[in-house]
C-alpha cells in the first residue's frame, strides 16, 4: 500500500493512477479540495482509497499509516503558492514533513520519496541541471527555499535512522487537470481548446518569450517516473531529477498546440526574456541508467491529448 499526501492533486492523481497501473493500491489524501477524476473513480473503495488529513497532526499522520499498513510514501502535500503567511508556510511544510517522515519511522515503512523541485535550481547561471550541482543558500522564493531545506533535513533524518529517503527534483509538467494556471503551457492549452487569445496576464512569471526556455513535460511521464523510483529495489543515489531531459523553446510548444488547433490564437514576444537561462532543463541521466525510464511522451503527443482532454473535460 502507497500513500499518497496530497494524492488528490495534480501530480498525485495521474501518480495514483500509475501506481494502479502495475497491480500497487494507494491511498490518497487531500486537505480541503476533493477531485475524483473519470481515469480513477472506479478504483476508489477498492485499491484507491481518499483519506481527508492535515499532515501538521502527527497523531492523525501515524494513525493512518498504520491503519493503511503503508509500505511506502510519496510526499506529494504542500501548501498554495502564497496561500499562507511565512510563519504559516514555514509550520506547515516543515512540521508536515516531519510528521511523514516520523510516521513513516515507526511504522516500519522502507522508503519514503519527498516531492522536490526544479526551483532548487533557480539561482542557477544556466543549465543542464544536474542532481551533483553546488546549491546556493540564497533562495529567490518560497519554492526554491523550501525545496532546499526539505532535501537537506530529509536526508539528514535518513542518516540518523533506518528509513530511505529519497528527493524528487521535479520539472515542470503540463496536462490534465492542472487547474492553478501558474505555468504558461496550461495558460496556452487552455486558451487553444476554449478558442480564446492567450491571457498571460496574473501569470507567476509573466508572459514567455518566444527563445525562453521551459522543461516542460506530460504529467503522465513525471507520474511513471515518481511510480519506478518509489517501487526500485534498490537505489544508488537520493537524488533525482525528473524532467524532459532536453531544452524547449515555448516557441516549439506553440508549434505544437497550433498542429492542433491551427488557428489558436498565441502571441508571443521574439528573442528572449529577462529571465532567459541557456539550456535550462533536468539532465534524466541517473533516473534513466538506474530504474531504465524512458519518457512516452515527447511534447506534440502530449500537447494534443491535453488539448482533446480539455474539449472534452472543461475546467
Amino acid at each position: 500500500m502507497i500513500l499518497i499526501t496530497g494524492g488528490l492533486g495534480f501530480i498525485g492523481l495521474h501518480t495514483a493512477r500509475s501506481f494502479l497501473d502495475v497491480g500497487e493500491e494507494v491511498v490518497l489524501t487531500h486537505y480541503r479540495v476533493r477531485r475524483e477524476p473519470d481515469f480513477i473513480k472506479g478504483e476508489i473503495g477498492k485499491h484507491a482509497f481518499i483519506e481527508t488529513l492535515d499532515v501538521t497532526a502527527s497523531h492523525d499522520v501515524i494513525d493512518l499509516v498504520r491503519r493503511h499498513k503503508v509500505t511506502g510514501i510519496v510526499h506529494l502535500a504542500v501548501p498554495g503558492l502564497g496561500a499562507l503567511s511565512a510563519a504559516e508556510d514555514y509550520r506547515v511544510n516543515m512540521m508536515g514533513f516531519l510528521n511523514i517522515l516520523e510516521a513513516a519511522r515507526l511504522c516500519g515503512v522502507r522508503r519514503v520519496s519527498l516531492a522536490s523541485s526544479i526551483a532548487v535550481y533557480a539561482s542557477l547561471p544556466e543549465g543542464p541541471f544536474r542532481e551533483e550541482a553546488l546549491l546556493p543558500v540564497h533562495s529567490g522564493y518560497p519554492t526554491e527555499a523550501f525545496k532546499k531545506a526539505l532535501e537537506i533535513l530529509g536526508l539528514h533524518y535518513a542518516s540518523r535512522t533506518e528509513l530511505e529517503v529519497v528527493a524528487l527534483r521535479i520539472g515542470s509538467p503540463f496536462g490534465p487537470l492542472y487547474h492553478s494556471l501558474a505555468a504558461p503551457t496550461s495558460r496556452i492549452c487552455h486558451a487553444a481548446a476554449k478558442g480564446l487569445p492567450t491571457d498571460f496576464t496574473g501569470a507567476r512569471r509573466g508572459a514567455p518569450c518566444v527563445e525562453d526556455h521551459s522543461d516542460a513535460f506530460y504529467v503522465k511521464d513525471c507520474a511513471t517516473a515518481i511510480q519506478l523510483l518509489q517501487m526500485a529495489d534498490k537505489l544508488s543515489h537520493r537524488i533525482y531529477n525528473i524532467g524532459s531531459d532536453r531544452p524547449m523553446m515555448y516557441g516549439e510548444f506553440v508549434e505544437a498546440v497550433k498542429t492542433v488547433v491551427p488557428d489558436a490564437q498565441i502571441s508571443l514576444q521574439p528573442g528572449r526574456s529577462p529571465r532567459y537561462r541557456a539550456n535550462a532543463y533536468l539532465d534524466m541521466t541517473r533516473i534513466k541508467e538506474e530504474v531504465g525510464y524512458r519518457p512516452r511522451y515527447d511534447i506534440k503527443r502530449g500537447v494534443a491529448e491535453y488539448i482533446n482532454w480539455l474539449k472534452s473535460h472543461p475546467e
